[in-house]
């Protein structure tokens, strides 16, 4: 009994030194955010969205960075996905509740808006237009620098506008329920 009391004690020290030695990574440098499309506080999401927010880093990012008429994977890492709780419209185009990939193609004046049924896709290294659900475009604006890309969203008439900006470009996207 005391020999076998010994063994579970040192295999219990062995496993301790073992979870003490992990190993994290560091700190994402593009924080993964989410912005949520919702009437109010409390009410639930017609729209979530998940993405990751690179920083500007004193750099020139639309047409250096985010190169101009490329697709785009609208923000850092991962490609940012969009869920639309509910069927939407964007534009004339009618987007079933899911979950979709968003794509943009940003341009000086106007960008294009894509919503993609591929996946858990890194970046837009992969990006398929023939899995292109809707798309749409959108003029392009400027506004005061931000330094972290940001998406939110305002209520309009009917539905959601999701406003994205990073430097000094901003577009709205509009889909209404």
């Amino acid at each position: 009994m005391k020999k076998s009391l010994f063994f579970v004690a040192i295999m219990l020290l062995g496993t301790l030194s073992t979870v003490n030695a992990q190993k994290f990574a560091g700190l994402q440098k593009s924080p993964t955010d989410i912005a949520y499309a919702k009437a109010d506080r409390n009410a639930k999401p017609a729209i979530k969205v998940i993405y990751s927010r690179p920083q500007k880093k004193d750099r020139k990012i639309f047409g250096n960075l985010v190169n101009y008429d490329k697709v785009w994977r609208t923000g850092a890492d991962e490609a940012t996905e969009i869920k639309f709780m509910q069927d939407v419209k964007m534009g004339d185009q009618t987007i079933k509740a899911g979950t979709y990939s968003l794509f943009t193609i940003p341009g000086e004046k106007e960008w294009t808006i894509i919503i993609n049924s591929d996946l858990d896709s890194w970046g837009a290294y992969s990006y398929d237009k023939g899995k292109d659900v809707a798309r749409i475009k959108v003029p392009a604006a400027s506004g005061e620098a931000l330094e972290v890309f940001s998406i939110a969203f305002k209520k309009v008439d009917k539905g959601y506008h999701m406003v994205m900006g990073w430097d000094t470009a901003r577009v709205e996207v509009p889909f209404y329920m």
